[in-house]
This record gives C-alpha cells, structure tokens and sequence, in this order.
C-alpha cells in the first residue's frame, strides 16, 4: 500500500496575512484542498496524511464543512521542524507496511498527475525518488573572505565581506516535491537525531546513507509563500 504525507505547517508570515497560506483560496478553493484533491486524481487507493499544526486542526476542519470536502484523510499534528513533522506522519504509516510513501509541500497544489506517477513507480526500485526542473536563471555563488578569525568574531551586526562568481547552472537542480521513498527506507533514516542539514527528506535518507534518483519535474508545481505566488497560482488554475 502507498502513502503521502502532506506537510501543511506554514504561518503566512510572507503571505502578509493572518490566515496560514495552505488555507487561502485560489480559484474560489483552499491551496491545501487542491493539493489533496491532486493526490486523490493520481490514485483512489492512496492513504493521503495530512500534517497540521495541532492549532490549525479545527480551523481545517470548518473548512472541509463549509467546502463539504470529502476527499478521505488522516490527520497528525505538526513537529517543531519539518523533520518532526514527517516524524509525526510517519507514526501513521504501520511500521510493518510496504510499498511507497510520498512526502509533499502542502502550498504545492500543482504537481501534474505524470510527475507524481513517475515518481512513485520509479521509487519501487530507486527506493528514493525526487523530482527536480533545470536552473533557467544565471547563478552566482557567495565566496567568503573572512579569515578563520574574522569568522569567529562575525556577528549580525558587523558587515561581514563576500565576493562571488558564476557557476555553471546545468551543474544545478531546482528541488520540487513528492519525494517518495521505500516505506522502510523513510521509516529507518528518522530514525536519526535531528540535525540543521535536514533541508528536506531527501537529505534526510542521503544521510542515512542512500543515494538519491532524480526525475523530471513540472515547472508549474509552484511551492505558494508570497503574495505573487498567489497571482500565478490563479493564473495555472
């Protein structure tokens, strides 16, 4: 049997708003009620988990009333980081179980129905599964040129000084998500202490110790955190 575990953990900080972005409607719809609906399109047998800050829960749960949402769901509560939160949905998912567990951004309503099949049919062997899009824009990398000392010494308030330079942008791939892994394999690699490097899951189980797949992204699969995210993601619906 297959999972995903939907991360909906954000505040709105950027969005300027005092509504958390994963419940802000874009085509007269919720974000996050599209991003399950997608998930729900890909497969009707999918055990979808949804991750909430526990303050959040009620306020989700109005919104299924009022939309008369039904797309069937589990719910855990929201961990200090994403790690935890994963943690937590993790905890959801029989530990004897096998198959594939997908874990997605809540504030991406967009991946195409390919992308997510492609994902976790190839994750059946690969075990670890990302989907990525090339870089389009020129890049430039921060070089440091504070001596050991000075790095010591840096604090917030004294300008520290950089130099940079270009770096070859198809040495470079924008991450997007689900990535989806070996029930086991995801289960195992949180098991690890927590660390400041875990940026997602991939690093996660690159940690642990397993290599990770790449797979062709969609450029439309959108993560929502500003206001212009909002007007772009009205213009895909």
């Amino acid at each position: 049997m297959d999972y995903i575990i939907i991360v909906a953990g954000g505040k709105g900080l950027r969005m300027g708003s005092d509504i958390p972005k994963q419940f802000l409607p874009i085509g007269g719809k919720p974000v996050l009620m599209r991003t399950l609906e997608r998930f729900r399109a890909y497969s009707s047998a999918l055990q979808i988990i949804l991750v909430l800050p526990e303050a959040q829960q009620d306020y989700w749960r109005k919104l299924c009333e009022d939309y008369h949402f039904e797309v069937e769901h589990q719910i855990a509560n929201g961990g200090q980081t994403r790690f935890h939160s994963v943690q937590n949905g993790l905890t959801l998912v029989p530990d004897d179980a096998e198959g594939v567990v997908g874990v997605h951004d809540g504030v991406r309503p967009f991946p195409s129905i390919e992308v997510i099949r492609n994902c976790y049919e190839t994750a059946r062997t690969a075990k670890a599964v990302i989907p990525v899009i090339p870089v389009v824009e020129t890049v430039r990398q921060l070089v440091d040129l504070r001596t050991n000392d000075q790095k010591k010494s840096c604090s917030p308030v004294v300008r520290c000084q950089y130099t940079s330079r270009t770096v070859p942008r198809d040495d470079y791939r924008l991450v997007q998500t689900p990535q989806t892994f070996d029930i086991q394999l995801l289960k195992a690699a949180n098991r690890q202490p927590y660390n400041d490097g875990f940026t997602d899951d991939a690093s996660v189980v690159e940690s642990y110790g397993h290599a990770i797949t790449l797979v062709e992204g969609n450029r439309e699969n959108i993560k929502i955190t500003t206001p212009y995210d909002l007007k772009i993601a009205e213009i895909l619906i």
